[in-house]
């Protein structure tokens, strides 16, 4: 994927109006102008054939099937979905040769318009709503998977539709991302920590690459840097201006940049868009810094970069950052909170991104603090993460199945009291012992993605549906 800074992830969808020719054509014509305009309001970008090359631009025929797969094989790369619309009751075999020619292998919505019951006369008539069925029925005897609208037939121009629609981009961020990942791995995972194996291979396998690195060599590329580098000084005052720096000490926040610049030229050379970092305990015996700072700076810019080393755990972050279209993190199930069977303390050093923080200031490291002193521990990021939805997700490689695993389901982050320190919040789920017990018969890890979103049906969708992967979804 390369390298991406910032929050811009518009979607690009494939449109196939379907037509039946004895049906209504005025209700294609009129379907088409309305799609294009609530994918415009939206901010979608459509690749949709034109009504000089088809009827009403619509799909119909065999023909009309060649020459829309046609247009989105010419849009291979910049499609990233796409939209089966029925306005009346539409050909489905059309539809789905249109698909199997394309050969794109994306995510597919399907969408039928509702019918008024005052306009059920033969020249107004739709019958989306059993055409709707046939085409599901003709996409599954193909082997192409689909996801459907909340309700059978919908309105574009009703929120629940425009809500589907940024559900389903979630989808395709999430499909296209992962399978085109490219992971860089910064230094051993900490010795203890055999909680953090993974297979590089099952993830290749399913399209993410991992690039390594050792820590000596980002660290010695530290090291050269000069305090007057006009890349170290910019990144200095990018920390500044990212967080309230008080108190720390100069030192310190220059090897921060430094550390920040190193990293920054290492993604961009070998095209990664996220890290996971040995950040314990050699990065603070031998440099003298936590790089949790630069970790969030990187997280908050939809970079997401995971501690201790834990590829999975990043993978759960990328895949939680695309569905909402906004920064993910990395934390620990930690804590009980006193006797309340559906609420816990989830809970990191930490590295959390800026965004998911009700306000975050920098500090030391008060766990490693103990162990290599204070004066090497200055960097991580404090505060309490905002109350409200959010979305958990943890992705696993299976060594003995051969595949990868992962749990997905939504919660609440509560306003309940808790003094301590780190990056830190209490959650509220839904039946979290039988969560807890999942995770802990599955063997999954401790570390899990959280995202302030709810976006645990497009997960589920994305990884189960469209990538193969085993997928629990906690209901409660």
């Amino acid at each position: 994927m390369g390298v991406k800074n910032g929050r811009e992830r518009k979607v690009t969808l494939g449109v196939i109006v379907g037509n039946r020719g004895f049906f209504p054509g005025h209700l294609c014509e009129e379907g088409r102008k309305k799609i294009i305009q609530v994918l415009q309001e939206e901010g979608f970008k459509a690749v949709i054939l034109s009504p000089e090359e088809t009827r009403y631009g619509a799909v119909g025929t065999l023909e009309d099937a060649r020459k829309c797969a046609n247009l989105f094989r010419r849009h291979r790369e910049e499609i990233d979905g796409i939209l089966v619309t029925l306005p009346n009751f539409g050909d489905e075999k059309s539809i789905a040769n249109t698909l199997r020619l394309a050969e794109l292998n994306v995510p597919v919505l399907v969408h039928a318009f509702a019918d008024d019951p005052s306009k059920m006369r033969v020249q107004d008539r739709r019958d989306s709503f059993c055409g709707k069925i046939s085409v599901c029925n003709n996409l599954a005897q193909y082997r192409i998977p689909y996801t459907l609208t909340t309700r059978h037939t919908v309105d574009p121009d009703s929120l629940e539709f425009r809500r589907d629609l940024h559900k389903f981009a979630g989808i395709c961020r999430v499909v296209k991302g992962l399978k085109r990942l490219r992971i860089g791995a910064i230094g051993a995972r900490p010795a203890d920590f055999n909680t953090v194996r993974y297979s590089e291979k099952l993830l290749e396998a399913n399209g993410i690459s991992v690039e390594t690195i050792d820590l000596s060599e980002i660290l010695g590329r530290a090291n050269r840097l000069s305090d007057e580098d006009s890349a170290v000084k910019q990144k200095l005052e990018e920390i500044r201006t990212y967080i309230d720096t008080k108190g720390i000490p100069e030192e310190s926040m220059l090897r921060m940049s430094k550390l920040g610049v190193v990293i920054d030229r290492w993604m961009t050379d070998c095209d990664l868009s996220a890290t996971a970092i040995q950040c314990w305990t050699s990065m603070e015996e031998y440099f003298g810094v936590v790089p949790c700072t630069i970790m969030s700076i990187m997280s908050n810019n939809l970079l997401p970069s995971a501690c201790e080393v834990d590829v999975p755990g990043l993978v759960g972050m990328y895949a939680l950052q695309e569905a909402a279209n906004r920064p993910s993190a990395i934390v620990d199930w930690n804590n009980n909170y006193g006797d309340d069977p559906d609420k816990a303390v989830i809970f990191h050093c930490s590295n959390l991104p800026k965004d998911v923080f009700a306000e975050a200031s920098m500090d030391y490291q008060e766990i490693i603090a103990g162990t290599v002193g204070k004066e090497n521990t200055y960097g991580t990021v404090v505060g309490r993460v905002k109350p409200g939805a959010f979305t958990y997700a943890r992705v696993s490689t299976n060594d003995l199945s051969g595949k990868l695993e992962a749990y997905v389901g939504e919660g609440e982050l509560t306003n309940d009291p808790l003094l301590t320190f780190g990056g830190y919040g209490v959650v509220r789920i839904p039946n979290l012992q039988g969560l807890l017990r999942y995770i802990c018969e599955r063997g999954f890890e401790h570390h899990v993605a959280v995202n302030l979103s709810q976006t645990a049906e497009a997960l589920e969708e994305a990884m189960g549906k469209y990538l193969g992967w085993s997928v629990y979804h906690h209901r409660g």
